[in-house]
């Protein structure tokens, strides 16, 4: 069981002195080893700049040998805080662990194994190293990173996403570790490999509840990151899937209600745009009345002109999709078939200017059998539906109140104002507001 040492900081780790000449003494490091410690070890950051700079790959091989040979914690975790500085100071020296004369070292494996070892700090440091690192390989170098005897590209991803799946759902540290999970997926998942062991691993479900409004610092970042992983995964078949099911466009959307951050705005609008035109995912947004966010959007001041021209896709992409959705034949078949639901059509504006006077073929035909399904039908999303269309009518037809009065739709709404279902009192409540408002004032109450 690892031991919890979340305060524990790199600066900290480093103030100890570790006895490198007792290691060369039992062996465990050579001459030239120790050579190197002693000039890099204690010294200026400029000076250890300035020597990665010139040898890099020479003290890469001695500090990964130090973790693969020595199994004493406090020297571990003094040589992970080295690494640590090194690549938080620049992580582009990432490079380095790809140097050809590393070619015969395996410079994964240590890292890899030391994830599910030892303290919170080696593992949360073995994980971010090990992220920083498998990302700033060349990709054109194929699946294996080495000639013999070492561990495969995606056999490091796949034990990554293993261990990153293990802390999302018991994390090694209360505090720490789904943080540290989150921000290393949202490098990892611009992998393939990545998003299809994440998926597999089901750790979409484990992103879900981290979707939430966030008020702290700390927890816009986390927040942030989860948001990213979701846009990241949003590229990938298989995870959208997951999306669908998992609830998560609600989560999302309210999040842009509750944040003025821009960052977590933009990544928001962007998934909104990859998911647009796939599944059901466009109903869901004009149920959730995301054209009207939109617009509240667009009246706020941004600075990222990438976020304005995201929500104009978006917007266009939504009145495609609820044209697409939202022709009264289809409206007609639904009514016919007395099963309604939250269609984009019920709550688009456009639908209802357009059609209105359809509504008055056949001798109403259309408002007697929404009438005939507030008598007869037993589903509560139909009932709900067929009170909320109704309010739409009155809305949006110039004699619309009186046509609804005379057909004797009042008492049969009514008696929806005591039914189990919030959803059907509530639409039955705003019915009967517009009935006896009319439409001259019917246009202020939303729904």
């Amino acid at each position: 069981m690892p031991t919890d040492q979340g305060d524990l900081t790199t600066e900290q780790v480093l103030r100890r002195d570790i006895p490198w000449e007792t290691y060369m003494t039992t062996k465990l490091i050579s001459g030239t080893g120790l050579q190197l410690l002693r000039r890099y070890d204690k010294k200026p950051e400029n000076y250890k700049a300035q020597l990665l700079d010139d040898d890099g790959p020479a003290y890469i091989r001695v500090f990964v040998s130090i973790l693969r040979d020595i199994s004493k914690e406090e020297t571990l975790e003094y040589v992970l805080a080295l690494f640590d500085e090194m690549l938080s100071a620049n992580p582009k020296r990432a490079r380095l662990f790809h140097d050809k004369s590393l070619s015969e070292e395996n410079t994964y494996e240590p890292f890899l194994r030391l994830l599910w070892k030892g303290s919170w700090f080696t593992q949360e440091k073995s994980c971010k190293i090990l992220s920083l690192i498998v990302s700033g390989r060349s990709k054109s170098q194929g699946e294996s990173i080495s000639k013999k005897d070492v561990t495969a590209v995606d056999d490091v991803l796949k034990g990554l996403v293993e261990w990153l799946c293990a802390q999302l759902k018991k994390p090694s540290h209360s505090s720490c570790g789904i943080p540290t999970a989150i921000n290393c997926l949202a490098t990892l998942l611009k992998e393939p490999l990545v998003r299809s062991s994440f998926v597999q691993a089901d750790g979409v479900k484990f992103l879900i509840p981290l979707i939430i409004p966030a008020s702290s610092q700390q927890s816009i970042q986390l927040l942030y990151e989860t948001c990213l992983c979701v846009w990241l995964l949003s590229f990938y078949e298989p995870a959208i899937e997951c999306l669908a099911t998992s609830r998560c466009l609600p989560r999302l959307i309210d999040v842009v209600k509750g944040t003025t951050k821009e960052k977590v705005v933009r990544v928001v609008i962007l998934t909104l745009k990859n998911l647009i035109n796939k599944g059901t995912f466009a109903a869901e947004m004009v149920d959730l009345e995301v054209p009207q966010l939109l617009q509240n959007l667009k009246a706020q001041a941004w600075s990222d002109e990438d976020l304005l021209e995201a929500m104009n896709q978006l917007e266009e992409g939504l009145r495609v999709n609820i044209k697409r959705l939202s022709s009264y034949d289809k409206y007609y078949q639904e009514v016919i078939l007395g099963r309604l639901d939250w269609a984009p059509m019920h709550k688009d504006p456009i639908f209802w200017k357009e059609n209105i006077t359809h509504f008055e073929e056949h001798d109403f035909k259309v408002l007697r059998i929404l009438l005939t399904i507030l008598d007869t039908s037993s589903d509560p999303r139909t009932l709900a539906v067929a009170c909320y269309d109704l309010s739409q009518f009155i809305q949006y037809h110039p004699a619309g109140r009186i046509i609804v009065t005379d057909l004797k739709a009042k008492d049969r709404v009514m008696k929806l104002m005591n039914h189990h279902s919030t959803e059907v009192t509530k639409n039955a409540l705003l019915c009967i507001q517009r009935l006896f408002l009319g439409a001259k004032y019917a246009s202020f109450l939303q729904a």
